[in-house]
């Protein structure tokens, strides 16, 4: 049978097209402080690997995850929304953590709150509605093959990374953490069937393996597969590590034992090491089969470090950690490297953040973003390109907690420039300049109150402008007297 012509020209420039679009690789680690990489300053953590990136690319020192907890800056990070404006803003609890409830039909959508509660919050969701278009959706158009490794959380089986636009998944699940880092990868003892299962399409194959070496090598299978085929491909590694439970290989912690530092300390330095390895281990291949130079990689974190009076690491001189609104649990690292394209060794301390990373890697892709809904990131490709020297117009960003986690509650966050307010809805305003207190040791709210209101009043018609669900208060609760 003959092919018509044209349809032999359309193949044609497809495959031209498609060789000429770079590779996309993100590395996401799960809960990795700010400091937690010798190329941000770290002398007790190793990470040549990590440092390559930032070397031979750009690092941004004002790097930021869209939300202290993990699940809404992963929704952030596929979507290029806010995670208040997807629906996502407290971590997603696992099927496991709900007792008999399962799969509800529908996300909740009524408030909640305890009569001991002065506000009454909005409901969290069990997944990422299917609405929402994900990088791996957004490229596919483009010819771009798409593979997502490791920790997804962002809902049931039916929004697992399949249900979600990629091509392969390998371990990405419900899970908010592994229920082991050593093959076979599960509690065989867990009160739940999930548990005792494992990790979604991660089964156990040599007793003993340390999981995040395993996701290096599925990384590396799947960018073998793709290469052999010519077709450009999207990846992201999403590392379970650093979360806990801290377990490690006795023997890489035993690199790390030094005075000063606990075995905690040591076990997540050796976490550290682990996803430096994989990141190895993906920078070699990617050299070995010429693509090199072809490929973006984008490093971050889901959220700050966990931070609990050094432990398992110490995010100073940031204030406090995962799940504050100071910045230990906000300010992360953001590393991106293209060879040739994105001049090498460049430093830039331009606020970015999760949600940039959707609009990034499409204009890089030269995939235009969605229409039909608000995208707030900003594609960081002209900062990138010319080493900094283009400026990323942006005149905010905000960040939106509305649950009860630590007291005061809930907060909101804007930073404008150096400065930074935190709203505590049920409590008082703090205000800091980061410029000159870095640390968030000098509250100014009492010093500027007029900078504390122009600042609340912008972050309030911020969130309503993106359709935040607000705190509201709670008619049955009655203060302690």
């Amino acid at each position: 049978m003959k092919v018509p012509a044209v349809l032999v020209t359309a193949l044609f420039l497809a495959t031209v097209q498609a060789a000429e679009k770079p590779n996309v690789i993100v590395i996401l680690v799960d809960d990795l402080g700010w400091m937690d990489l010798s190329c941000q300053g770290s002398d007790y953590y190793k990470t040549p690997a990590v440092d390559q990136i930032a070397a031979e690319g750009m690092r941004f020192t004002n790097g930021y995850a869209a939300c202290a907890v993990c699940s809404p800056t992963r929704a952030a990070v596929q979507t290029g929304r806010y995670p208040h404006r997807v629906g996502v803003t407290d971590w997603i609890r696992s099927i496991f953590q709900r007792g008999k409830l399962g799969t509800p039909e529908k996300n909740p959508t009524e408030y909640i709150g305890g009569k001991n509660q002065a506000l009454l919050c909005p409901p969290n969701p069990y997944w990422m509605e299917h609405e929402e278009i994900t990088i791996a959706e957004a490229l596919k158009a483009a010819g771009y093959q798409s593979g997502y490794i490791g920790k997804w959380h962002l809902g049931d089986p039916a929004w697992y990374p399949p249900g979600q636009g990629y091509d392969e998944n390998r371990g990405g699940c419900d899970y908010g953490q592994p229920p082991s880092y050593f093959d076979p990868y599960s509690q065989p003892n867990g009160k739940h069937e999930t548990l005792r299962k494992g990790i979604h399409n991660l089964p156990g194959r040599k007793k003993g393996e340390y999981l995040t070496h395993r996701e290096a090598d599925e990384a590396e299978e799947l960018i073998r597969g793709w290469n052999a085929k010519k077709q450009p491909f999207f990846l992201q590694v999403a590392h379970y590590a650093v979360h806990t439970p801290i377990q490690a290989i006795p023997e890489v912690a035993a690199k790390y034992q030094q005075e000063g530092k606990t075995n905690t300390n040591a076990r997540y330095a050796a976490m550290v090491e682990s996803f430096d390895d994989s990141t190895r281990q993906i920078l070699e291949t990617l050299k070995e089969l010429g693509i090199d130079q072809n490929t973006i990689i984008l490093f971050t974190s889901d959220n700050g470090g966990l931070d609990n009076g050094g432990s398992p690491t110490d995010n100073a001189p940031l204030r406090s950690g995962k799940g504050y609104a100071y910045e230990g649990g906000i300010r992360v690292p953001f590393l991106v490297r293209w060879p040739g394209v994105i001049p090498a060794g460049k430093i830039s301390n331009t606020p970015v953040c999760s949600i940039d990373i959707f609009p990034t890697l499409l204009e890089a892709a030269g995939v235009d973003p969605p229409k039909d809904r608000p995208i707030d990131g900003l594609s960081l490709l002209p900062h990138l390109k010319s080493g900094g020297e283009t400026s990323v117009e942006r005149d905010d960003l905000i960040w939106h907690f509305p649950h009860y986690r630590h007291a005061p509650g809930p907060y909101s966050i804007i930073r404008k420039g150096d400065w930074k307010l935190i709203k505590f809805w049920a409590g008082k305003n703090e205000l800091f300049n980061l410029a000159d207190d870095l640390g968030e040791k000098n509250d100014l709210s009492k010093r500027m109150p007029e900078k504390v209101l122009e600042l609340d009043a912008l972050l309030v018609k911020r969130l309503k402008e993106q359709e935040a669900k607000l705190p509201r208060q709670n008619p049955q609760f009655t203060a302690k007297k």
